[in-house]
């Protein structure tokens, strides 16, 4: 399986890099390309059939009744929803756009990849500027623009409050899953304690530590970084991202994949494997509260 189209984009870089001669601008403008181009992930997913899904649920939430901070809660076909024991919650974060239009293949992911009895939540990316908002997916709290009404690590916080009010949310596991366009703001909501997140799934992004909170945060926090060698994001800022991150204290697996940008291969045992490490992880000596 193979959800993304490499060709157009490394043809598109290619005539960018014809009229672009610095480099660095050009550094700049495939990253803003891999942001617009990654929703192309949801080819083969999203207008494909959807029989294997029918029977999931996808509840619509407005954390704190902001309009802006919309996301979803997926479930399972016949999921509790008042289990005794507390339940890890993660907090998926798409790539590309970040919109709603990425959600059958997150409930595929639900479907395919993550443990039974886990919550479940698809965040979508408010569009506060067109031209920013391609840019900047994901706005933080140090790559904020006027535009934006809140960063991600307030929507975040918000999200988890208000899921904690309604479920028992295991405080060990609070992970989120993030590609491309969302990873900077997954590794600066690593680092924010209002957000609850003790590990992350981080895969096919950029890693600029100039851009995050004091790293002193990701002590005894848990990382699952994921990249491919032919990625056009250079896979030394994933192996920075390692570093950096083990340097401050934290926990990190680092993994690779052959086939460049995108969810290559067998798509949902790749994202299976990273969420059980870090389920693993979190119970065997127990993450950072």
């Amino acid at each position: 399986m193979k959800i993304f189209c490499n060709k157009f984009p490394a043809l598109l870089l290619k005539k960018v890099h014809e009229h672009v001669s610095n480099e660095a601008a050009y550094a700049h403008m495939k990253i803003v390309i891999a942001t617009l181009l990654s929703a192309t992930m949801l080819v083969g997913t999203a207008g494909a059939q959807t029989s294997d899904i029918a029977d999931m649920t996808a509840v619509e939430h407005h954390a704190g009744g902001d309009a802006g901070k919309l996301y979803f809660i997926i479930r399972k076909a016949g999921a509790s929803t008042a289990p005794k024991e507390a339940r890890p919650l993660l907090l998926v974060m798409p790539g590309g756009d970040g919109s709603a239009e990425f959600q059958p293949f997150i409930k595929r992911i639900v479907q395919n990849a993550v443990p039974d009895g886990w919550l479940v939540a698809q965040l979508v990316a408010p569009a506060w500027n067109k031209q920013r908002s391609q840019e900047i997916v994901w706005p933080t709290s140090k790559s904020r623009f006027p535009a934006a009404k809140f960063t991600t690590e307030q929507f975040l916080a918000a999200v988890v409050a208000e899921i904690a009010r309604a479920e028992r949310v295991d405080w060990r596991r609070v992970f989120t899953l993030s590609w491309s366009s969302s990873g900077p703001a997954a590794y600066a909501a690593s680092l924010d304690p209002t957000t609850k997140v003790t590990g992350s799934f981080v895969a096919m992004s950029v890693f600029k530590p100039q851009e995050l909170p004091d790293l002193v945060a990701a002590k005894g926090r848990l990382y699952y970084v994921l990249h491919s060698p032919q990625d056009f994001i250079p896979i030394k800022m994933a192996e920075k991202a390692r570093e950096t991150l083990q340097a401050h204290g934290a926990r990190v697996e680092f993994k690779t994949y052959e086939g460049g940008h995108g969810w290559q291969g067998d798509v949902f045992g790749t994202i299976r494997d990273g969420l059980t490490w870090l389920n693993e992880q979190a119970c065997k000596t127990g993450s950072k509260p």
